[in-house]
């Protein structure tokens, strides 16, 4: 109260002010997006011990993942690469569209230089390893929260390698891959599943014709002959998870 009677308002009290005050701060929203159960545990245990910072969903696909982004609107997304029916590369480009507001982290075991360019490219804000998570997720996250890129250091030492090697090479690395639709990369990551094209058309509720389409415009771009051709171009591109 004031000398006067009336109430007092301290919409800016800092640390030891109004505690009412701190309880009403924005609380950042995160996804985690992994298909392991004890991951995902851990994950949440060490992002919800940092205070303001709620886990307010989870999902263990990445077509799961797109399915809960306008019931959860997260600030951040933290996502796994490797996992069934869609995987985190495919995943990453769709929550930009649908969700281009929330910053997406990539949080990985895989660290080829391949995989993390194409991480930028879909629009992730930061790559982690997972063997990293103790020391590095924290810090992600805050970046993240102030649309700021992170990156692991063994993730920025790769990258730094990539960069300064001679001419020849570095054309190679970086030379456009074929121009694939997201539909063609999921349709893709499905057939290298060993799905059949009637389980395609059902998962993706499109028709079996289509699919066909579909993957005969895949095997053209990429300049394969088989399935076989096509599981190891999955595999090696970081589309296929052993």
């Amino acid at each position: 109260m004031t000398t006067d009677g009336t109430s007092e308002s301290r919409p800016n009290a800092g640390p030891g002010g109004n505690d009412d005050v701190t309880s009403q701060e924005h609380t950042l929203s995160i996804m985690l997006v992994d298909d392991h159960d004890v991951m995902r545990r851990g994950l949440r245990s060490l992002i919800e011990a940092h205070p303001g910072w709620r886990v307010t969903c989870e999902a263990t696909t990445g077509r799961e993942a797109l399915a809960l982004l306008e019931t959860c609107a997260p600030d951040v997304i933290v996502t796994d690469l490797g996992m069934p029916e869609m995987n985190g590369l495919a995943a990453v480009r769709r929550m930009r569209l649908e969700a281009p507001a929330a910053e997406v982290i990539i949080f990985s075991i895989y660290e080829t230089e391949f995989l993390v360019r194409e991480a930028i490219a879909a629009g992730a804000r930061g790559y982690i390893l997972k063997s990293d998570a103790a020391r590095h997720l924290t810090a992600a996250i805050e970046s993240a929260a102030m649309h700021q890129p992170y990156f692991s250091m063994a993730i920025t030492d790769k990258m730094r390698d990539f960069l300064v090697r001679d001419g020849d090479m570095q054309a190679e690395l970086v030379a456009p891959a074929p121009s694939l639709t997201i539909r063609e990369q999921e349709i893709i990551q499905l057939l290298a599943e060993g799905k059949t094209n009637k389980e395609i058309a059902a998962a993706l509720s499109i028709s079996p014709k289509t699919v066909e389409t579909h993957r005969s415009a895949i095997m053209r771009k990429l300049g394969l002959k088989s399935i076989a051709d096509l599981v190891r171009y999955a595999m090696r591109n970081g589309i296929l998870y052993s």
